[in-house]
């Protein structure tokens, strides 16, 4: 009896371990949220100069490079769990006081849900031209876009 709790309880380790990495690596939506304008990198690059970027990464990743003129606003999560449930947060004050601005979001990659998050709080404070780049800083690397440190 004692030899098939142990294994037991070996086995929903295991299981909940699976879970929680599994949680991390859950794709983005592929729609963006509510009044955001979803924008490739391609697209991103090519409007870089005419766009506010914010990057949701950690401020250690951004240190380690990040798109030109970037301002490093890093997301944090308060409430953890299955990325599409969770709760966070970030510096909404560097964010510009002109609604009208254009601004983008970015943060890993497709697997980044913090980018989400932001864009979709932009818009519900009123930000009228929010675009989120899905496929992230990643992606931007990658193609071999143009990075600062």
């Amino acid at each position: 009896m004692k030899k098939v709790l142990v294994t037991l309880s070996i086995l929903v380790l295991v299981l909940a371990m699976a879970g929680i990495s599994m949680a991390g690596s859950v794709p983005t939506p592929t729609d963006p949220p509510a009044g955001v304008k979803m924008i490739s990198a391609a697209d991103a690059k090519s409007q870089i100069n005419n766009i506010k970027t914010f990057d949701m990464r950690k401020a250690l990743n951004f240190g380690k490079g990040h798109l030109p003129g970037a301002t490093s606003v890093p997301y944090k999560w308060t409430k953890k769990g299955h990325p599409s449930q969770r709760t966070g947060t970030f510096d909404e004050a560097k964010l510009p006081a002109d609604k009208s601005e254009k601004i983008l979001f970015h943060s890993d990659g497709p697997n980044g849900w913090k980018s989400y998050y932001a864009s979709k709080k932009a818009a519900e404070m009123g930000y009228k031209n929010v675009y989120w780049m899905r496929e992230g800083f990643s992606t931007w690397q990658e193609k071999g876009y143009t990075v600062e440190h």
